[in-house]
C-alpha cells in the first residue's frame, strides 16, 4: 500500500548523546542492512573527528561544537528547488519545482552520505567527517551537487509555468 501516512516522525526518538532528532534520522539513513549500532558508531566517530579538527583549527567562522558543524553542513547543502520531468504535448520538459521540508532533508542526507560513500580508501567515519566538515566550510562534493541542481533549475526557468 504505497504512499500511506506513517507516524515515523512522532515515533523517531532523539539520539542518545546529543538528544537531536535530525541526527537520529541521519543515523537511520547511514544504516545499512538494519545494523543501527554500526551506523551509530560511524556517525559518532565522525562527530568526534570533527570535534578534534575544530579543537586543532580554532577558525573563527566555524561553530564551536561538532553538532553545530553538522547542522551548518545540512543548512548549506539543503536545496531549495529541483527539476522534475514533465510530459506536455508529446515533449518532455525539465520543470523547476519548489521542495518541501521533508524532500529537502532527504536530498541533503542522500547527497552527503552518497559523497562520503563514493570516496574510497578510508573508514566510513573519516569519510563522513571530511564531507560534513567541508560542507560546513562550503566546499564539498555535496555542495557542488546542490549548486548543479540550482543551476539546472535556473536554466529551465522558462518552463516554470508547466509546474501545476
Amino acid at each position: 500500500m504505497a504512499g500511506r501516512i506513517t507516524k515515523s516522525d512522532t515515533q523517531l526518538r532523539p539520539d542518545p548523546r546529543f538528544g537531536d532528532r535530525t541526527l537520529s534520522k541521519f543515523i537511520n539513513c547511514v544504516m545499512v542492512d538494519g545494523k543501527k549500532a554500526v551506523a551509530t558508531r560511524v556517525v559518532y566517530d565522525a562527530l568526534d573527528e570533527i570535534q578534534r579538527r575544530l579543537d586543532k583549527d580554532k577558525s573563527e567562522n566555524l561553530p564551536k561544537t561538532s553538532i553545530e558543524v553538522f547542522h551548518k553542513a545540512l543548512e548549506l547543502v539543503r536545496p531549495e528547488v529541483e527539476v522534475r520531468s514533465k510530459r506536455v504535448g508529446g515533449a518532455n520538459y525539465q520543470v523547476p519545482m519548489q521542495l518541501n521540508k521533508r524532500r529537502q532533508q532527504s536530498l541533503t542526507f542522500r547527497w552527503i552520505i552518497g559523497a562520503a560513500r563514493d570516496e574510497r580508501g578510508k573508514p566510513m567515519a573519516m569519510r563522513l567527517a571530511k564531507e560534513l566538515y567541508e560542507s560546513a566550510l562550503g566546499q564539498s562534493k555535496s555542495i557542488t551537487t546542490r549548486e548543479n541542481t540550482h543551476k539546472m533549475a535556473e536554466a529551465n526557468k522558462a518552463f516554470a509555468h508547466f509546474a501545476w
